[in-house]
């Protein structure tokens, strides 16, 4: 399995501290069955700034390390940034990279809200030629409370990426409902783990694939298998036509 979204590079970010930790989180990672990681530190999140050019080189430290551990895994370089209108030119100079150097370009949102520029920002991205994935929009309340707001950006062009801990963990019920339902309506086109440690956030993409194979069908886990490997290879992804989720809270005002 392919996990597209991780922090294992170490000491740059809230993930990994040190590379023992980065070589502790591959060895969890080979053990459920993922062997291949995309590195994706935070860029631009107000925390942390992640320079596009100094990632790959830590990717290579990372390779190196897990090598000598004898530990079957492969690291590849991307970024978690977070929306913020000099996204575009970044990526052109090279201070922000897609996922392992492809068009698909990792853009974050704040928990809370989607800033009016979002709209306007996933064009510009898709017109200079790459594709904005939106990462965890489950997390983000406005998308939860405002569903149309995420039909409009995957029909417009966007693809999203659900969090494996909602299927496997303990998350809030609306968060959860909201994750199924992104699968149930053909708005989400991957699962990755966003992987922070081998603890509180580990590598648990199987047993999500699991609930999601049980629960929604096979052939949204084979969707998101074969996404995730033609995402790293820069090819098309396999999209199915998005739905509207209907908003309960509007429904139940009617009465």
């Amino acid at each position: 399995m392919i996990d597209l979204h991780s922090h294992i590079l170490p000491g740059i970010d809230d993930g990994a501290g040190t590379i023992q930790d980065s070589i502790e989180m591959a060895r969890a990672a080979q053990v459920n069955g993922i062997h291949t990681v995309v590195a994706t530190p935070h860029h631009k999140n107000g925390a942390w700034d992640n320079s596009g050019q100094d990632i790959p080189h830590l990717v290579d430290y990372v390779n190196e390390s897990l090598k000598s551990a004898r530990i079957d895994v492969k690291v590849l370089p991307g970024q978690e940034n977070r929306i913020n209108g000099e996204l575009v030119n970044d990526l052109k100079k090279g201070i922000s990279i897609g996922l392992n150097h492809s068009r698909y370009v990792f853009v974050e949102f704040s928990s809370a809200q989607v800033p009016r520029y979002a709209k306007q920002l996933l064009f510009e991205l898709q017109v200079e030629g790459y594709v904005p994935v939106i990462v965890h929009p489950e997390r983000t309340k406005a998308f939860r409370e405002e569903p149309d707001l995420l039909h409009e950006f995957v029909k417009n062009g966007a693809l999203t990426q659900v969090t494996a801990h909602c299927f496997t963990g303990k998350v809030h019920k609306s968060i959860k409902q909201f994750a199924e339902d992104m699968v149930i309506h053909n708005l989400t086109h991957v699962v990755s783990t966003d992987a922070h440690n081998i603890d509180m956030r580990p590598f648990d993409l199987r047993e999500s694939y699991d609930y999601i194979d049980h629960q929604l069908g096979s052939e949204c886990v084979d969707t998101f298998l074969e996404n995730a490997e033609r995402i790293i290879e820069n090819r098309d992804p396999l999209l199915d036509e998005p739905l509207k989720i209907k908003n309960k809270k509007k429904f139940l005002g009617l009465f």
